[in-house]
């Protein structure tokens, strides 16, 4: 619209996705297509979930079960995803991701653990284990242990205290005659844990030297293989319609194709696998975030008191811009850093936690200050916003709580050429 045809007095209207710039490929054709989705099936289905014990959820007869024929029908694939180029393949995969957050983050969460092992296979050059893997079945990554939990993300000990000793790992897995064989436990927090057909197992190897929980080995572990079995679904505050449960392995054997990294590329997994899991936590976030902007923004245009919509009140109405600028910064945040790492020769993994820490805590934010909004409803489970403050809250200690995150980023932006020692005359002074 040229300047001359503006109105009077501008005022820019903006649509269902915000301060968004036109997309391009696949992703402008679907994105649409995405948000019917989210809302018209994940939201309704993450509902009921959330109201069902963490064992119903799981049950043949569940509607976990209705959602995953319904995404199926999506035509998402992995092989799908990786044959765009990377450009378009980055916007593809925030948009999706924002837009299953903004459904629903539990079952966003499920659908991304369940493309791991099969797209980190596959980012690693390993097509034959990525071959392996079905479109139609469900993968989990078991990594966190009982004992260890952000430890098992930092195999640099980047995190570690001085005095610190991280003592013996839960899981290990040996090589040996052209084996793996994986022994030991993963923590109740394993996302799709009770209900994976396949796992991307990261543990400690077993060497010469003894154990090591900073160094190990990568495993594709197909989850009926003997020796595997599961704990009691977890019941926990919320993402409650994501499965999540421990995960046991007694003496499991496996052919050394199976290995995806062994204990001299361990740090190298590591470092892909956190990579993506918290750029795609910075996506769903992002989704949830604008979800409880959305509503708080309708509902502050319909609840009245002192005898007028309560947008109107200028506390409410400050309340909606700040709520509106948190989520259009994370979203751009996520976007972004999304975007870069599929292009860049290298990703960086201090970009994928800046947008996992960003979105998660703006979203535990921007649902606290929409539940606040709707006063006494939001508490009560006839509106969204309780059930939306309990997903996001939960979204801080996944992957990596945002605090140790934050030390470990902090360590990646580290310039090492700028730490030289003083010299001679320089320590003298």
């Amino acid at each position: 619209m040229a300047y001359s045809e503006w109105p009077s007095v501008p005022k820019a209207k903006l649509g269902p996705w915000g301060a968004q710039s036109p997309l391009l490929g696949p992703a402008a054709d679907f994105q649409d297509v995405l948000r019917k989705f989210a809302v018209n099936t994940m939201r309704p289905l993450g509902t009921a979930l959330d109201k069902l014990t963490a064992e119903e959820v799981v049950a043949k007869s569940s509607k976990f079960w209705e959602f995953w024929g319904e995404f199926r029908k999506l035509g998402i694939t992995v092989d799908a995803l990786m044959a765009l180029p990377p450009d378009e393949a980055g916007v593809l995969f925030a948009v999706l991701f924002e837009e299953f957050g903004y459904g629903d983050s539990g079952l966003a969460i499920s659908v991304g653990a369940s493309t791991l092992p099969k797209y980190i296979a596959a980012r690693m050059g390993r097509m034959d284990l990525a071959a392996k893997i079905p479109d139609d079945q469900i993968g989990c990554w078991p990594i966190t242990e009982p004992d260890h939990g952000s430890d098992t993300l930092d195999p640099t000990a980047a995190i570690c205290h001085p005095t610190g000793n991280y003592g013996r790992p839960n899981c290990i897995a040996k090589i040996t005659d052209g084996k793996v064989i994986v022994r030991g436990q993963k923590s109740a927090w394993v996302s799709n844990g009770p209900v994976a057909d396949w796992g991307i197992v990261y543990c400690s190897a077993d060497t010469k030297a003894g154990p090591d929980p900073r160094g190990g080995v990568c495993v594709i572990v197909p989850m009926n293989s003997p020796g595997v079995s599961r704990g009691k679904p977890l019941e926990k505050m919320g993402q409650r319609a994501l499965p999540q449960g421990e995960v046991f392995f007694d003496n499991v054997e496996l052919d050394i194709s199976y290995v995806l990294a062994e204990p001299k590329d361990y740090a190298k997994a590591v470092y892909m696998i956190h990579t993506e899991a918290n750029s795609l936590m910075g996506a769903i976030f992002a989704g949830l975030a604008r979800a409880a902007y959305d509503h708080a923004y309708e509902y502050a245009h319909e609840r009245r008191q002192g005898g007028v919509p309560i947008i109107r009140h200028q506390s409410v109405a400050t309340r909606i811009f700040h709520m509106f600028r948190k989520v259009e910064m994370a979203t751009a945040m996520a976007r972004r850093v999304i975007s870069y790492n599929f292009q860049a020769p290298l990703p960086a993994l201090q970009c994928g936690m800046s947008t996992k820490v960003t979105s998660t805590a703006t979203a535990f934010e921007v649902a606290s200050e929409a539940l606040q909004i709707f006063g006494g409803n939001g508490m009560t489970r006839e509106y969204p916003m309780e059930k939306l403050l309990r997903d996001a809250r939960a979204s801080m200690i996944e992957d990596g709580c945002n605090e140790v995150l934050a030390i470990k980023g902090g360590t990646y932006l580290m310039d090492e050429s700028k730490l030289a020692e003083p010299s001679n005359k320089q320590a003298a002074q």
